[in-house]
């Protein structure tokens, strides 16, 4: 399937629908994609469960198919034809004719599958990851506008996909603009464990505690006295804020080496969010472990 036009609202795949409109709406938009019929009322309880969920599954769908909603008080001439007798009920219209359907609320599981058997059995679920290691790779080469093009084209079809989020919020980040990328993570759950999202929040937690000094003058203090493990701590803040995650696991390391209980273990659990912000399986990460426990355990 091709993906969906990132210009195109998700929201232009819902549409309120009429018996006066059934013809355009169903029958002829159906001869150019699936058309999905929800048939409901406003005093229909299981409406109100059926209806967020199908309308969900449908964005996610990323155009494969539209949804028609048709209160059937008001507009009662095309549920009589269909026969509908309880509600909700839902019709897939392919090609102008009812090609499937199904009755009452049904679990969102069951709507997606209803969905991709109605799309041809295809599923978005390739797109997104291409889209989403699109933006890995623009990011990786600084092309921040290519980034954020791909990412948000997931967010259309996939609103609360957390890998999505945390990428834009790492484009807000690389071009200097923290508070944009803090507001974009809250979008995220705050229990969230996807390690992205883990990672962008470790970076801003970084960005916000780092000293007002500038790097080079803390390195000249390092470079004065080697035992200014305060100075080479602020050195490691500030080197973690600027991005330097290995220069910064260097300073702490050397830090923890000297004295591991130093303001009580500061450098050492300073590392643990530095590893975070890093990405617990990067190489900055896993190289950092290892000649932490070489320390702890020697």
């Amino acid at each position: 399937m091709t993906l969906a036009d990132p210009q195109t609202s998700p929201d232009d795949l819902i549409k309120e629908g009429s018996d006066a409109g059934f013809m355009d709406d169903v029958i002829a938009q159906s001869k150019i994609q699936p058309v999905i019929v929800d048939f409901w009322a406003t005093w229909c309880g299981p409406c109100r469960t059926l209806t967020p969920a199908l309308e969900k599954q449908v964005r996610a769908a990323g155009g494969a198919v539209k949804l028609v909603k048709i209160d059937v008080d008001k507009n009662p001439a095309y549920a009589g034809q269909l026969r509908v007798q309880s509600i909700p009920t839902v019709y897939a219209f392919v090609n102008g004719q009812p090609v499937d359907g199904f009755q009452g609320a049904i679990p969102e599981s069951q709507i997606k599958a209803f969905i991709e058997k109605l799309s041809g059995g295809e599923s978005v679920n390739s797109d997104v990851e291409q889209l989403l290691a699109l933006g890995e790779e623009s990011l990786g080469l600084s092309d921040f506008g290519g980034a954020a093009q791909a990412f948000a084209h997931v967010l259309t079809i996939e609103p609360e996909n957390q890998k999505a989020i945390a990428g834009m919020a790492r484009v807000y980040l690389a071009g200097g603009d923290a508070d944009q990328a803090r507001q974009t993570i809250a979008m995220a759950p705050q229990d969230s464990t996807e390690p992205s999202v883990v990672s962008v929040r470790a970076q801003l937690a970084l960005s916000s505690s780092a000293p007002s000094g500038e790097t080079a003058a803390l390195e000249a203090q390092v470079k004065a006295d080697p035992n200014d493990h305060q100075a080479r701590y602020d050195l490691a803040l500030a080197q973690a804020a600027e991005g330097d995650l290995k220069g910064s696991v260097d300073s702490l390391l050397t830090i923890v080496q000297a004295d591991r209980d130093w303001n009580d273990q500061a450098a050492r659990k300073h590392l643990l969010v530095v590893f975070e912000a890093a990405g617990l399986s990067s190489d900055v990460s896993k190289d950092g472990r290892r000649r932490l426990s070489s320390i702890l355990f020697s």
